[in-house]
């Protein structure tokens, strides 16, 4: 029995280990790349399915899993990527290509030195299609970007060649909000000079984590702007086509001739004067000059682009040629620019060389600048309906040209904008190049050097003249003069960096470090000359065809450089835990030898929580947190504002001329950079199988040692040229960024849905040491104290119009009376301070802000079969402006008047208008005409339907005769309805610089633009 079992006990071991060696013969070794359409994709997880068994793909894309059995299956994930199942059936080497889901969470970000997929950022990064800015006309890249991505603040130039103001989650600086623009590697400015379509992406860097790679001059944020590149392919031309008409949508509603004579006679017979004959009974009734209709036209735009692109494996390349032009909806403005770029790579290799570069000459026609130009959209409104626009009767000594400008009698300060279009012309070209050359060597797998030189040099010419003559009544008489100003601007970088990337096991690890060195200078000169020669009405052009005194001058404006040593670390494990360190010490020759080194680091984390076991959330297909911290700078001075100027005019001492010099002004040597403590918070997400993409940003931005200006330092200590700035000032802004992206395709049906939502709240912390008890800037009608936001409104209160004599002997404060030359019919002001009268202290804060508290943006993209529409809309929320049209219009002095204004009289008190009258010798009625009241604030929330676009692709059946792969033809509409209570032109203002940023002088409003287009592909 005993031997029996043991006989058994031995066979049963015999097959054991027989099926164990069996099955370890079985198993497998299995290896592959994984790849998508760009190539190998580093990271990617490969797991055996239903096991714990797995790996993630190295620099190269590959993977090794060992012990695989033939009916296991892999399953090949990436975020961003759809993932795929394998069966193994004895295969060991797999060539795996995944596909981009809908999400674009797989494609690729350019960081600044670095590219990164999209799924694997942890700082705010924001990604603007080519798509979307091309479907607007604008003059600039900034115009585009207004209402695309959260946090972005644009503000439109209108005018022909004007660019945009841009702000990136609010403005922390007292003086500069301009962002850093990055073009192909390239740091320069992406003007009115720049080619939209031209862009392959956008990239809008917005935190420390993101930004902190070019350190000093990243605190208002980088945009990063990436061309188009060649593909491999024979050559693909393409041309694209958009012509258009422009309108001003608004006007506004002002008098006649008749209704203003009708309305002044009034007013001077309520000030119990003579009536002048330019607006008595008989006035001539044939002078009815309607000025908005004499100085807007309907303007016109054409923007035409042909391009090329192709290459083998080796070699690709893209050329293009275009032609932007804008005749403006004012009379005598114009802009046009014509481009040509070429872009292209050379591989050899480990080696590979490429260039980037566009030559684009920019023309601008306009009046020349000055006092004497005015502002059409000011001075059309208000100059008067009875004056023409030339008459015989105006010919004079000093007015050659009989330019209407108003007698004594009909007294307007307006100028006259035809006759400046006239007399004032300037001729304003730039030509400029901008690119980059670079060559980039593979050292060792995963190990990359790259040199980059980069170059941008512009030379601008500006030719002015001033015909002699007047415009404006009463105003100065001056020569007439020709002048030319010319500059260069050059701006050389030359970049080394080592990329990195490496991956093993679960962990991947990649960064790059380099060294930045840019040298920026600016010359120019200028000449002028009085006394213009003319023949035949037309002044020679020639500044040596002038007679007069001359004037020449020239020098260097700026010169400096700036070195930079950088690096960034980015970590993840299994895509689920991402360390990212950043950092950048810059060395400024604007600053004093103590202050020149600035350093700006930072640190940013993420968790992708939908990669852990424990997250099984069937709906979520993507979770992932966010944090970053860390330091930017802001260069905000000249090159030389650290020295001392010195002037070396000479004096005159007991009669005696004696060379001399004197310090111009005191200079703070301890100037330093402005420095942003940048804070965010955000949560992403993709649900629904990534038709539905989310993200939410909580941010906090401190800005330290902002530059201040005007701090009080006595004259005695030599400060005859102005105080000089200092590192006093202190902003914090926070806010909450919201963006939610669909897709979905159905069929023959593609829908796009996008919506961005912003919040900015700012917050002035420190203004320097400006005296006891002052801590506050006052700049014209706005205030920026401590603990309120920048530029608030300060101004004088109204509380209604007196409706009564008794109501204005009730104004008074122990029996004196605040507004002792009031009368019924007269504004009430508030005696804020309690003095007994209406003075500058009574000025307070209204609680109001030029600033939004909320802005929306909303895109949709729908196409069926071959029919396509998109549209846009953009809406700015809680904002108050300054209606300084208004405020001229409604002081009822040498002004036109409102067609809906209804002046106060005993019988008509149910009316916000005071009562008209000449204000001559009647202090009530110039109290009325206070510019700096409330009276002259309104809400500026807007929604605007910015964009609507329809096209039509054309069959291809239709097309293949002609050689042609694809034709779309579309016509669009640019700001066809605007929602808003405000009643100025358009509630979209600029306003005056940063601390007056809600004052509308006359803005120039955003233009209704209907254009067609074609896209065509050979």
């Amino acid at each position: 029995m005993q031997r029996s079992f043991f006989y058994t006990y031995c066979l049963w071991a015999c097959l054991l280990v027989s099926g164990s060696v069996l099955s370890a013969q079985d198993l497998l070794s299995v290896s592959g790349t994984v790849t998508d359409e760009e190539g190998p994709l580093i990271g990617a997880t490969v797991a055996v399915k239903g096991t714990g068994q797995g790996t993630v793909t190295g620099v190269d894309g590959g993977f090794t899993l060992n012990e695989v059995a033939p009916d296991d299956s892999l399953q090949v994930t990436y975020v961003g990527y759809a993932s795929q199942t394998i069966a193994v059936g004895g295969q060991t080497t797999f060539t795996i290509n995944l596909s981009e889901n809908i999400s674009n969470l797989g494609e690729v970000v350019v960081i600044g030195y670095q590219e990164v997929k999209r799924s694997d950022l942890t700082g705010a990064t924001a990604v603007v299609p080519s798509e979307q800015i091309n479907k607007t006309v604008t003059n600039s890249l900034a115009e585009s970007l207004q209402g695309l991505a959260s946090g972005v603040t644009v503000r439109s130039g209108g005018a022909p060649g004007a660019g945009a103001t841009i702000e990136i989650r609010g403005a922390a600086s007292f003086v500069n909000t301009n962002p850093l623009y990055v073009i192909d590697g390239m740091i320069a400015d992406a003007n009115v000079t720049f080619n939209n379509n031209d862009i392959e992406s956008v990239q809008i860097l917005k935190d420390a984590s993101a930004a902190a790679i070019y350190g000093s001059r990243a605190a208002n944020g980088v945009i990063i702007i990436t061309t188009k590149s060649g593909r491999k392919g024979p050559i693909r031309p393409s041309l694209s086509v958009t012509t258009g008409i422009q309108q001003i949508p608004n006007r506004w509603d002002v008098m006649d001739a008749a209704g203003y004579a009708e309305l002044q006679r009034t007013s001077y017979r309520n000030s119990g004067l003579e009536v002048p004959a330019s607006v008595g009974d008989d006035f001539d009734p044939t002078i009815d000059t309607d000025w908005q209709d004499e100085v807007i036209q309907t303007g016109s735009t054409l923007d035409a682009n042909l391009s090329a692109s192709g290459g083998s494996d080796n070699l690709k390349y893209f050329v293009s040629g275009s032609h932007f032009r804008n005749d403006g909806v004012i009379i005598g403005r114009s802009f046009n620019r014509t481009a040509f770029r070429v872009n292209s790579t050379l591989n050899l290799g480990r080696i590979t060389v490429g260039e980037n570069l566009v030559l684009t000459n920019n023309n601008i026609r306009q009046p020349l600048g000055g006092f004497d130009t005015g502002n059409p959209f000011f001075d059309m409104v208000t100059m008067l309906p009875v004056i023409p626009v030339q008459a015989d009767e105006y010919i004079s000594d000093t007015n050659p040209g009989g330019w209407g400008i108003g007698t004594v009698d009909a007294v307007s300060y307006a100028k006259n904008q035809v006759g400046v279009t006239d007399l004032l012309r300037e001729k304003i070209n730039f030509l400029k190049l901008i690119g980059n050359a670079y060559v980039q060597v593979e050292l060792v797998k995963g190990l990359r050097y790259k040199f980059n030189v980069g170059l941008e040099n512009s030379d601008d010419f500006s030719k002015g003249l001033r015909r002699f003559g007047v415009t404006q009544f009463n105003a100065a008489v001056r020569p007439s003069s020709i002048q030319d100003n010319r500059s260069r601007f050059s701006s050389l970088l030359m970049e080394h960096t080592l990329n990195f990337e490496r991956a093993f096991g679960s962990h991947t690890l990649n960064g790059v470090v380099g060294i930045s060195d840019q040298q920026t200078q600016r010359n120019y000169t200028f000449a002028s000359r009085s006394d213009l020669v003319e023949s035949g009405g037309d002044p020679f052009e020639q500044i040596n065809s002038a007679t007069g005194e001359s004037l020449a001058e020239g020098g260097v404006t700026s010169d400096y450089r700036t070195i930079g040593f950088l690096g960034r670390l980015n970590y993840n494990y299994a895509q689920k835990y991402y360390l990212t360190l950043t950092g950048r010490v810059d060395q400024d020759s604007r600053f004093s030898a103590d202050n020149r080194t600035g350093i700006f680091p930072s640190v940013a984390g993420s968790w992708r929580i939908s990669k852990e076991d424990f997250f099984q959330v069937p709906w979520i297909d993507d979770l992932k947190f966010n944090a970053s911290y860390g330091t930017l700078g802001i260069v905000t001075l000249g090159s030389w504002d650290w020295r001392g100027t010195i002037n070396n005019n000479p004096r005159a001492i007991l009669g005696t001329i004696q060379v001399g010099a004197t310090q111009a002004g005191l200079v703070n040597p301890d100037l330093r950079w402005e420095n942003r403590k940048s804070q965010n918070y955000g949560i992403e997400a993709a649900v629904l199988d990534y038709r539905l993409t989310l993200s939410a940003n909580y941010y906090r931005i401190l800005s330290e040692d902002a530059l201040v200006t005007n701090l009080p330092v006595a004259t005695y200590l030599g400060n005859l040229g102005g105080s000089p700035p200092v590192n006093a000032g202190s902003i914090q802004n926070t806010g909450f960024e919201f963006e939610a992206n669909y897709r979905q395709q159905m069929d023959r049906v593609e829908l796009n849905v996008g919506f961005n939502l912003t919040t900015i709240n700012n917050t002035v912390q420190a203004v320097g040491n400006r005296g006891e008890g002052i801590d506050y800037i006052q700049t014209g009608l706005t205030r920026s104290r401590v603990g309120e936001p920048l530029g608030e409104w300060y101004l004088l209160q109204t509380d209604g119009i007196f409706q009564s004599q008794a109501e204005v002997n009730a104004h008074a404060v122990e029996g004196t009376l605040i507004q002792p030359f009031a009368q019924p019919g007269d504004i009430r002001y508030v005696d804020v301070d309690g003095d007994g009268q209406i003075t500058d202290q009574d000025r307070s804060f209204t609680g109001k802000s030029p600033w939004p508290n909320l802005q929306l943006g909303s895109q949709l993209g729908l196409s069926y079969a071959n029919f396509d529409v998109s549209a846009q809309i953009i809406g700015v929320f809680g904002n108050t402006l300054y209606n300084s049209v208004r405020s001229q219009l409604d002081s009822y002095q040498n002004t036109n008047f409102r067609s809906d204004v209804s002046p106060w009289t005993p019988d008509n008190t149910n009316t916000d208008d005071p009562r008209i009258g000449v204000a001559t010798n009647d202090q009530g009625l110039v109290d009325n005409a206070r510019g700096n009241t409330d009276r002259w604030l309104e809400d500026g929330s807007y929604l605007r339907l910015r964009n609507l676009q329809i096209g039509y692709t054309i069959p291809q059946a239709a097309l293949d005769r002609l050689s042609i792969s694809d034709l779309r033809v579309y016509v669009t509409g640019q700001n066809l309805l605007t929602f808003t209570k405000y009643t100025g032109l358009d509630p979209d203002v600029q306003g005056n610089g940063i601390l007056e940023r809600g004052v509308d002088n006359g803005n120039w409003p955003s233009s209704r633009i209907v254009s067609l287009g074609l896209n065509l592909n050979f």
